[in-house]
């Protein structure tokens, strides 16, 4: 922690605590000395809302999870309750019946864009919505003074990913597993594409993206985007199943973004034992062990854990604002795991993608995404 940062949370505790440093007269012919303890303080009591998976998924909901915990560790008197909604379906009214007993609610996912008319009608409450904007009833992106929705430039970690696996296929043959076709799911999908092509026409590889057209998705404006979607977020069955099909597909290199369904893909490739995969969203090498080896080649990074204990500061410090922001690798919200020990890339293609990272930072890189009108054969920087 920067020594900025720790300055700034200790004067917001200070407020929050109400602590005041003052001598004190000890009063006559009563020994009490004027000293009292100041009362328990009252943190905010914070919600995390998932589904389907719980905060446990070793992945999306655990990293933003993880990012409560850290705000709760350095704040006295703060609290985090992980809710479950099994049924996506049931996701927004999750939130309705618990919104009456917390301070801050951090709904993950883009099942729980419709929270907009919940966090109106409760402008006390403060909303930090993940991977999403929030939307009216009628399904239009809307602004809301109470609502803190990030999303990620996921093109953006998906296009070190496709580097990566172009730079390190042995088979030539690569694929992308997903879970649903969200738009982060997408972006993530079309950011690995460009990634792939880009390392084909620049810098030497050779390498196949494999789709199995059972699989193909479709994405929320009903356009057909391809790939290879499980069609669930918790189905670790039917991620093997997919796994399973790709590696016999003859690739050697997959980047999972599936959630808990995700596991399921882990699983084939340790049985397999003669392929790789690349992570999602936090780094997952520790998923990866195998025995004496490890299948995690390196992981894509959606930085949300981060991004989550800002916003909860923010609500103690006053400076809370609510609006729709993307985060990109200029505030380091993107990227990929280049720690020697927790990835197992060649210094070749580290090389590669600490020159690529510069590239997107600044600009000069636009991959592809659900909405960007780029295409992975055809985007700024290719």
């Amino acid at each position: 922690m920067t020594g900025k940062k720790a300055l700034l949370l200790a004067l917001a505790l200070a407020l929050v605590l109400g602590i005041v440093a003052c001598a004190s007269t000890p009063k006559a012919d009563t020994g009490d000395t004027g000293d009292t303890a100041p009362a328990p303080a009252e943190g905010p009591k914070i919600a995390i809302v998932t589904s389907p998976s719980g905060v446990d998924d070793g992945s999306f909901n655990q990293d933003n999870y993880e990012g409560a915990q850290a705000f709760v560790a350095e704040h006295a008197g703060a609290t985090v309750t992980p809710v479950r909604e099994a049924d996506m379906a049931n996701a927004v009214k999750a939130v309705e019946g618990i919104v009456g007993d917390y301070d801050v609610i951090i709904t993950p996912g883009f099942q729980f864009a419709p929270i907009a008319a919940i966090a109106q009608s409760n402008p006390d409450k403060k909303f930090i919505l993940v991977d999403s904007f929030p939307t009216d009833e009628a399904g239009a992106e809307v602004e809301v003074e109470n609502i803190y929705a990030m999303q990620f430039a996921e093109q953006e970690s998906g296009f070190f990913a496709g580097i990566a696996a172009a730079k390190e296929t042995k088979s030539g043959k690569v694929a992308v597993v997903n879970g649903i076709a969200f738009p982060s799911n997408v972006n993530y999908q079309f950011g690995f594409e460009s990634g792939v092509n880009y390392a084909n026409k620049n810098l030497g590889a050779k390498a196949t993206i494999v789709e199995l057209p059972s699989y193909a998705g479709t994405d929320v404006n009903e356009k057909k985007v391809g790939g290879n979607y499980i069609g669930d977020f918790s189905d670790e069955a039917g991620g093997k199943k997919v796994g399973e099909a790709l590696l016999a597909k003859g690739v050697d290199v997959l980047f999972v973004a599936a959630g808990a369904s995700g596991n399921g893909v882990f699983t084939a490739v340790k049985e397999a034992g003669n392929a790789w995969v690349i992570g999602c969203d936090v780094d997952q090498y520790d998923d990866g062990a195998n025995g004496d080896s490890n299948i995690v080649l390196t992981s894509a990074l959606k930085v949300m854990d981060i991004n989550v204990q800002r916003q909860l500061d923010a609500v103690v410090d006053g400076s809370f604002k609510g609006g729709n922001f993307v985060l990109q690798a200029n505030t380091d919200s993107t990227g990929y795991v280049a720690e020697e020990g927790r990835q197992q890339l060649s210094a070749e293609t580290l090389d590669f993608l600490a020159k690529a990272y510069d590239e997107v930072k600044a600009g000069t890189i636009v991959p592809a995404s659900n909405f960007n009108g780029n295409t992975p054969e055809k985007f700024p920087g290719l």
